[in-house]
């Protein structure tokens, strides 16, 4: 039996996760849940559902709201007044982190942005290990993961990188030629630039396999999340960006493949289905059966393969440029994004606006810092960067003053 905290339990990875646990209680506990806190019904009902211990709210001001979730969902069960243990609450900026250390075997850390940073330090701080589907954590913060994970510690929820993890176990290190990350090409494969620039928020929004978060899935859009996967790739596998490439498969069933030096290439496939990864990351090294359907082999099916248009998709050559830099530079590339995401999605910035500004930032930033390698980064110098990079995102967007209409004319 493993113990079990989540984090970002009312999202989209949080959900499923949940969904994977409670059709495995012989092999898995959830003992604490996290979440921001704009979910308080919902997170009151996976608390006592899952019989939690602890609940920890980034919200402090929802912690009276939660409190009375709890007994309406206790109601709503059937609990006599008093026949319930109310979980003990964590509450604040800092209440992920703390959570993130509670006694467990295994942290989900399903949190969207590079605020599942501190909690991912203080998981593999505390000896937990850490299945990780904020990749946020490893873009800002790679050079301090690295410092405190211990081999093993750290397990890839990602998809792409689950794929990456299975498949070298095909061969040794020495044998791996390159790593292959594949990408669906959003809803907008196979357009050109200039046919990206009236794009609306709905229409970004419109994944065309995947069901996710909006956040993670406008990043699809604009291939971001496939520029931030390759500095994660990067990151867990410590293998040279000039050695991980990127292929669109729209029917996201390959979802990484690693290429061996005698020409021989793994393929790891599997229907569109995130509990997989999840399972396997909360179960790692070991399957869980039934984790999610498997492909239909008696049914024809074709896989399409294609080169990532860079002209019209930028941001991964922006990426790998960044994570070449190194330092603070993904970082900033990251943060950039968040703010540049936010501002799109509420219509304030055009499609390529996202893009464009991170390039902006980018550059500016690379202008005005030349890392020292042997100079230690810490969480400190992260938020720093951060903060600069938001700011002078804001400002580039603010001077531009866009605003974005949604198709018909309106704003």
């Amino acid at each position: 039996m493993r113990e079990v905290v989540l984090l970002g339990s009312t999202g989209s990875i949080g959900t499923q996760a949940i969904d994977v646990i409670q059709r495995n209680p012989d092999r898995f506990r959830v003992v604490g849940l996290g979440a921001g806190g704009g979910q308080v019904e919902l997170l009151a009902r996976q608390a006592l559902d899952l019989r939690v211990d602890v609940v920890a709210v980034a919200k402090a001001s929802v912690v009276q709201d939660l409190q009375l979730a709890f007994y309406a969902e206790a109601q709503r069960q059937g609990y006599a007044k008093g026949q319930f243990k109310i979980p003990k609450i964590l509450a604040g900026p800092d209440a992920a982190a703390e959570l993130a250390a509670w006694p467990c075997d295994v942290v989900l850390n399903g949190m969207t942005g590079s605020v599942g940073l501190a909690p991912t330090l203080s998981a593999l701080e505390a000896g937990r290990t850490v299945a990780l589907a904020n990749k946020e954590s490893l873009i800002a913060g790679g050079p301090l993961v690295r410092a405190v994970a211990k081999p093993g510690q750290l397990v890839p929820v990602d998809s792409e990188h689950t794929a990456l993890a299975q498949c070298l176990r095909g061969g040794s290190r020495a044998e791996v030629r390159r790593l292959i990350l594949t990408a669906s090409g959003g809803p907008f494969r196979g357009r050109r630039r200039e046919e990206l620039a009236d794009v609306t928020p709905e229409e970004a929004l419109a994944h065309p396999t995947w069901s996710m978060g909006p956040v993670i899935t406008i990043n699809s859009a604009t291939l971001v999340n496939k520029g931030l996967e390759v500095i994660e790739a990067h990151e867990l596998f410590d293998i040279g960006y000039d050695r991980i490439d990127v292929v669109v498969h729209p029917q996201s069933i390959v979802h990484s493949m690693v290429e061996f030096c005698d020409g021989s290439t793994l393929v790891q496939a599997s229907p569109p289905d995130m509990r997989l990864p999840i399972a396997l990351a909360l179960g790692w090294p070991d399957r869980i059966p039934d984790a999610a359907p498997a492909c239909d082999w008696s049914r024809p099916a074709a896989w399409h393969f294609e080169p990532l248009d860079d002209e019209a998709f930028p941001a991964v050559q922006l990426a790998r440029e960044a994570g070449r830099r190194g330092g603070l530079a993904p970082a900033v590339y990251n943060a950039a994004n968040e703010e540049c995401v936010a501002a799109f999605i509420d219509r304030q910035l055009p499609f390529l606006g996202i893009v464009d500004t991170i390039a902006q930032v980018l550059e500016e930033y690379a202008q005005q810092s030349t890392p020292d390698p042997s100079d230690p980064l810490t969480l400190a110098d992260v938020v720093e960067a951060e903060t600069w990079a938001r700011t002078r995102a804001r400002e580039i967007m603010g001077a531009a003053d866009v605003a974005v209409t949604d198709g018909e004319g309106r704003s």
